[in-house]
């Protein structure tokens, strides 16, 4: 059967996205041909994955590129932040809405509104998101009158949404609005042909950033990271190798600059630079430490070191999630907000993303 010509042209890499494999070159295609379109697009893959990049190569590419591109992260809002984020309000709506506010839908007219982490959204906000969708039209938090918009939507998840239809956390007629044309991701494991090149993009961009010249990856590393199932995807690939070269002495990219967890080690939350166990030697130190440096009257001893350890691990969670505030939380066991309120008690906001 003979190859027609355009397809090499549709499945060659798109500017700005690393890969070559089969399963990149089938992303490039059907990112091209959605891209000329103006349907509803969902992006859907793991975390770390590239799906905002994949967005913005969708908005480039369509006639919609000269227009602005409006990123919303759903996961990152509660409820009621998330509709005025999106849709806007007017003055007095609500405590603090002290003025009128452009919603990001509105913003992203006659360009594309990326919505992140779809999947997160209430039942009562996916209402309003499939009326948008349909009509094209919404009312800011607290306004009566109807604002129309001419914006494209792409969506990502990390998690298939089929799945959540089925448990009722997510309605399946704004699914279907959604999955107009559905693109798929690949887990970096799955695209272990495309690593060197990765690996030289990051190697190349981290020793600009830092002023270093590591410009040799060792075999035995390039072994390594291509044995490596990558939970944490190309992101986590680019946290080694920025790690590496801000920690490499020499020119080359050696094996003792990787994390022990891709040279076989027993991934551990209380392994920070510096300092090894797991978490319940951790928490014994920190009582220790508190019990020792307590006066003979002090009635703080309690609160002090349950949060020392409080915020030891939260900030060793965030850091195995890569800063991702809905996960951590996940395997915390607490909600997003709680999670959000301990950011701001403890000072580690900037851990997070």
């Amino acid at each position: 059967m003979l190859r027609n010509p355009s397809d090499d042209h549709e499945e060659s890499p798109i500017k700005g996205l690393i890969g070559s494999g089969p399963a990149m070159r089938e992303v490039y295609r059907m990112t091209r041909k959605v891209a000329v379109s103006n349907a509803s697009v969902l992006l859907v893959g793991e975390t770390g994955t590239g799906k905002e990049l994949i967005a913005k190569a969708i908005h480039q590419l369509s006639p919609r590129g000269t227009g602005p591109f409006v990123r919303v992260n759903c996961g990152a809002l509660s409820e009621s932040l998330l509709e005025s984020e999106l849709f806007g309000h007017v003055r007095g709506s609500f405590t603090g809405a002290v003025a009128n506010r452009t919603g990001r839908f509105e913003a992203a007219h006659t360009g594309t509104i990326f919505l992140d982490e779809i999947n997160s959204t209430t039942p009562k906000l996916q209402v309003k998101l499939l009326r948008v969708l349909q009509e094209r039209e919404f009312e800011r938090v607290g306004d009566t009158e109807t604002i129309r918009v001419d914006t494209r939507v792409v969506a990502a998840s990390n998690r298939e949404l089929l799945d959540e239809v089925a448990k009722e956390s997510f309605r399946e007629d704004l699914y279907y609005r959604l999955n107009v044309v559905p693109i798929y991701l690949p887990p970096l494991r799955s695209r272990r042909e495309d690593i060197p090149l990765l690996a030289s993009y990051f190697l190349n961009h981290y020793n600009e950033e830092n002023d270093r010249y590591v410009v040799h990856i060792h075999a035995a590393v390039m072994e390594c990271l291509q044995k490596y199932h990558w939970p944490g995807n190309v992101r986590e690939l680019q946290n080694v190798v920025e790690r590496a070269v801000v920690l490499a002495t020499s020119d080359e990219l050696t094996l003792n600059l990787l994390p022990p967890t891709l040279l076989g080690g027993k991934p551990s939350l209380a392994s920070a630079p510096g300092r090894g166990g797991d978490l319940d030697s951790l928490a014994r130190e920190l009582v220790e430490q508190g019990m020792a440096t307590a006066g003979p009257n002090d009635e703080n001893l309690f609160d002090r070191v349950v949060s020392r350890v409080e915020r030891e691990l939260i900030s060793q969670m965030l850091a195995a999630c890569d800063g991702v505030q809905l996960k951590a939380a996940s395997k915390l066991g607490i909600n997003r907000n709680t999670l959000r309120k301990k950011l701001l008690e403890h000072g580690l906001e900037e851990e997070a993303r």
